[in-house]
């Protein structure tokens, strides 16, 4: 154990000597958790929107104030022509149009109809389809206070309830990705040039020669970085807490059990990588970019994964983020207990022996 200790204090040394090393573990973290929680949002928010006001009536001022009102859209100066509206989509200081005719509120008035056109940058499909569906609720939320004693014979009234996340706060949807990303990226990194290291700077032969099992080696690089990921783990949450407002409903003891049992895999994939790689720039970029596209892309925070091609599905089974994404998500946010979740965590489990185990058969007692 007095060896273990040693060495483990060794790598706390390696750690904080490093001002790169000790930027990534936790300045990359906070700066992603406060992009991903201010900055990106599946909230659509803000969008320039021009209106041709043909009418100049009422009831057309009435639905154009109503507009100004939302939180949705930011009203740019009045246009007159057709000509105007499509510069402005060109130029994007519009997503969307509104266009009222010059009939509007005497239709409205006497013939109880009148039409309206909107037009949308579907350049973005998903913005779009938004941002119509906004206005659509502002006329019909409009045409409702009009006619108040009118209903007709049947309807049909929605009770909407948004479960787990009342308020629409978007930064619920990223966050658990997030946490995910850091890990997979910070610990994995990290780990990646800890072995390779040693070969680098000479050192190696020093712990071939040494009494030092290989097995007790990797264990004592790994648990510096899984003490330092706790930390940056308690830096998250109340990064998430305090300043996304975000309330954890589960578990905490249950959600720290799973994030050690995920950063254990983490830092037994950085072994692995470690071990098969001979040089640090090498072992950071497999660990760094390799492992950050599969987390975007195959976790489900970014992109649903029942979308993608089979294919795609298929391969996302093979990421370990996949699998504790889905935990966070269902302790963190919905309160759910270890029963929901003790599937992703055998999984969990099964690759970070799966990995270890590959890890301490690549480790090279004898150097080349």
């Amino acid at each position: 154990m007095k060896q273990l200790l040693a060495f483990i204090r060794k790598e706390f040394y390696h750690v904080f000597r490093d001002k790169r090393t000790l930027l990534i573990l936790f300045g990359l973290p906070i700066v992603q958790i406060v992009l991903f929680g201010f900055a990106l949002s599946s909230e659509v928010k803000n969008i320039g929107i021009a209106i041709q006001d043909n009418a100049h009536d009422i009831r057309s001022q009435e639905i154009i104030n109503r507009i100004k009102t939302s939180s949705y859209f930011h009203v740019k100066d009045p246009v007159i022509n057709y000509a105007a509206i499509e510069n402005r989509f060109k130029d994007g200081s519009i997503k969307c149009a509104l266009i009222f005719p010059s009939n509007f509120g005497n239709d409205l008035y006497r013939t109880g109809g009148a039409q309206i056109q909107i037009i949308a940058d579907a350049s973005d499909p998903n913005t779009a389809t938004i941002l119509t569906n906004y206005l659509s609720a502002i006329l019909n939320n409009y045409l409702q206070e009009l006619n108040p004693n009118i209903k007709p014979k049947y309807q049909i009234v929605p009770q909407l309830r948004m479960l787990y996340n009342e308020e629409q706060n978007g930064s619920l949807n990223f966050i658990p990705g997030v946490i995910a990303l850091i890990f997979m990226i910070v610990s994995t990194a990290l780990t990646s040039v800890s072995v390779v290291r040693e070969k680098e700077l000479g050192t190696m032969e020093i712990l071939l020669v040494s009494p030092f099992k290989p097995i007790m080696v990797l264990i004592a690089k790994a648990i510096p970085y899984l003490v330092l990921s706790l930390i940056n783990f308690i830096i998250i949450l109340l990064l998430s807490v305090f300043l996304l407002k975000i309330e954890i409903k589960g578990s905490l003891l249950l959600l720290f059990a799973e994030s050690i049992l995920f950063i254990i895999t983490c830092l037994s994939l950085g072994l692995l990588i470690s071990n098969v790689t001979n040089s640090q720039q090498t072992a950071m970029l497999i660990s760094m970019m390799g492992m950050m596209i599969p987390t975007l892309l195959f976790t489900g925070f970014m992109f649903p994964i029942e979308n993608m091609p089979w294919i795609f599905q298929v391969i996302s089974h093979i990421v370990p983020s996949r699998y504790f994404y889905a935990i966070v998500k269902a302790v963190m946010l919905k309160g759910l207990g270890f029963s929901y979740v003790w599937k992703e965590t055998l999984v969990l489990a099964g690759m970070s022996v799966l990995l270890l185990t590959i890890a301490l058969k690549k480790f090279k007692i004898r150097l080349s």
